[in-house]
């Protein structure tokens, strides 16, 4: 990521003997050398190692606040007990503070920081198998070379788990080892109906259309299929209709227990159904050039694609500069107006897409104006 050449940089040293008279020294160069304005700021331990990285709209302001924390226990505080050195950095921008904290953190992953350090394991995908009987199951990374469709990915594989399974049991498909072998009440005439066994309990409480059995054709299952893939993408709502009439008629026949039981599956799937439209967002809308006013005229212009920034360039400032720029963001959404976006987000990306995604829905204003660039460039 360019950085410019007019960044300023600052240090606070700790030179005196006693810990209070070495924060006592930091904060007066602090107080001397810092200006209130965007950046990013380290905390740096003996031995050169970085534990904490921060970012403020007002980077004197925010450093200041650290040495005013009222107990020792606070973070401000602790963090200020191992450092012994602070240095700072100015951005054009508070969306330029913003990114480049992120990825100091994601480069130097310093031990004070919690948010914004997780690695791929963190994050979970919905995966649809491949394969005459398609289930739906979480797995931690996602592939294309088994040929499954996956979905996300998503922070939290419990709570992804639980309402994968409750639309797995709203839409009967099977949850079955991969292995077991699928008889389609069509393919009656090619095999003979195989024993029912307690491995299909689930079909026997009518919470699995059983392809394993017999107990529907492979049209039937690949129906439901397609209702997970729609409620997936968006297309409908899946089996939360039909689950909130039943949830209603339980409660009016008073049986409590059995609406309430209702009620959690269906918030369950209604949360899932808020993650993916978080995601879409991300991946559908914010493709886009972003101009941002920079201090000191030190202007810049993303070009953000799928909810990551893939190219930053100063401001264009002559004829020469807006065909360059032209000729970058051309390069740059090419990929994304001649073939379909891909259904998932390579999971190191997604840190940065949901910074993002965030920026954009706290700065609707931006969004509008990064739109109204884009078109003036592509004119």
């Amino acid at each position: 990521m360019p950085r410019s050449p007019a960044a300023a940089r600052g240090r606070a040293l700790r030179p005196a003997p006693t810990p209070e008279a070495q924060v006592a020294a930091m904060r007066e160069v602090v107080r001397a050398g810092a200006r209130d304005r965007p950046g990013v700021y380290r905390m740096v331990a003996a031995g050169g190692e970085v534990i904490y990285v921060g970012k403020s709209k007002r980077i004197r302001s925010r450093l200041l606040s650290y040495f005013r924390c009222a107990y020792p226990e606070e973070k401000g505080a602790r963090i200020l007990r191992e450092a012994d050195a602070i240095d700072w950095e100015y951005e054009p921008s508070e969306f330029a503070a913003l990114l480049r904290e992120l990825r100091l953190i994601k480069r130097l992953r310093p031990r004070f920081n919690v948010a914004m350090k997780r690695d791929a394991h963190h994050y979970a995908f919905i995966k649809i198998t491949g394969g005459p009987a398609p289930k739906l199951v979480v797995v931690r990374a996602a592939g294309s070379d088994d040929g499954g469709v996956y979905y996300g990915p998503f922070v939290g594989a419990w709570r992804l788990a639980e309402a994968l399974r409750e639309l797995n049991d709203a839409l009967g498909l099977r949850d079955c080892a991969q292995r077991v072998t699928m008889h389609f009440s069509d393919q009656a005439d090619l095999f003979a109906p195989p024993e029912r066994t307690p491995g299909c309990i689930r079909h026997e409480i009518h919470k699995c259309l059983g392809p394993c059995i017999g107990g529907c054709s492979e049209r039937q299952y690949a129906a439901r299929v397609a209702l997970a893939r729609g409620f997936f993408e968006g297309a409908d709502d899946g089996p939360i209709p039909t689950l909130t009439a039943q949830m209603r008629a339980a409660s009016a026949q008073l049986e409590f227990e059995r609406a309430a039981a209702i009620r959690d599956k269906v918030h369950r799937l209604e949360v899932l159904r808020e993650q993916f439209a978080r995601l879409r967002f991300a991946i559908e809308s914010l493709s886009f050039v972003y101009p941002v006013p920079g201090i000191d005229g030190d202007d810049r212009v993303y070009l953000i694609r799928r909810g990551c920034v893939r190219e930053e360039q100063a401001a264009p400032r002559t004829v020469a500069d807006r065909e360059r720029l032209r000729a970058l963001a051309a390069a740059t959404f090419e990929p994304v107006t001649r073939r379909p976006a891909p259904v998932t987000v390579p999971a190191h990306e997604v840190d940065e897409l949901m910074l993002v995604s965030t920026w954009f829905r706290q700065h609707p204003d931006e969004l509008d104006r990064a739109r109204a660039c884009g078109l003036a460039i592509a004119s």
